[in-house]
């Protein structure tokens, strides 16, 4: 993950990163209803990141191993040869808390 908590949370209030994502058939609730499983997770990302390392629980750990192989799985995938920046698989590795293009 290359996205700072903040970065994070202005990625996750845009138009585009509710966009994408998979609900697996139904959507997890949000503050503003609805939403794609990877926009709940980097959420999750962003709670987790402002806890300190002392009060993170075996279910943070758990997270953020999930996060790990996520971004991992989709990175080795690779993303479109064009229009990589405005791709769906960017938005999506995006609301996982790695923007891929990002140095």
């Amino acid at each position: 993950m290359n996205m700072t908590p903040g970065e994070l949370e202005k990625w996750l209030d845009t138009e585009e990163s509710r966009s994408v994502g998979w609900s697996g058939g139904s959507k997890k609730e949000g503050p503003e209803g609805g939403e794609s499983v990877g926009h709940h997770q980097g959420r999750r990302i962003v709670e987790i990141k402002h806890t300190r390392k002392a009060d993170l629980t075996d279910d943070d750990y758990a997270d953020m191993r999930k996060v790990v192989a996520y971004v991992k799985r989709h990175l080795a995938q690779g993303g479109p040869k064009e229009d990589a920046k405005t791709s769906r698989w960017r938005y999506s590795l995006m609301n996982w808390g790695h923007d891929p293009l990002k140095d």
